[in-house]
Parts: C-alpha cells; sequence; structure tokens
C-alpha cells in the first residue's frame, strides 16, 4: 500500500541551511523507525507570507 506522510519547517533568515538538516534529520528517523524498504518520491514546496518564504513543506512517499 503506497503511503503519504508531510513534514513541515519554518524558517528563520541565515538559518535555513540548520533547518534543513533538522529536516533530513526527522525525514531520516521516521523511515528508519517505521522500516520503510521502499521510497517512491520526496518533494519539497515553500510556505510564503508577504513574498517571503517562511516554511518548507517536505511529502515523503512510500510503500508500507
Amino acid at each position: 500500500m503506497v503511503k503519504v506522510k508531510t513534514f513541515g519547517e519554518p524558517l528563520q533568515v541565515f538559518r535555513a541551511h540548520k533547518e534543513l538538516d533538522q529536516l533530513d534529520e526527522r525525514v531520516n528517523a521516521f523511515i528508519q523507525e517505521n522500516n520503510i524498504a521502499k521510497v517512491i518520491s520526496v518533494s519539497d514546496s515553500t510556505t510564503i507570507e508577504d513574498g517571503a518564504t517562511i516554511g518548507l513543506i517536505r511529502v515523503l512517499v512510500y510503500e508500507g
């Protein structure tokens, strides 16, 4: 069965690299903790407020 999991992360000015690393860690931990053997897709989308990027949503599609 194909499943979808979303992860969100707020972004702050000049801290995006650290926040992306934290998001990667959360997604990787989810994959390990749930013994996911097959990832079908990972995609990112930004959230915007008043023309500024303020967050990131990562979507993980996997078989489970």
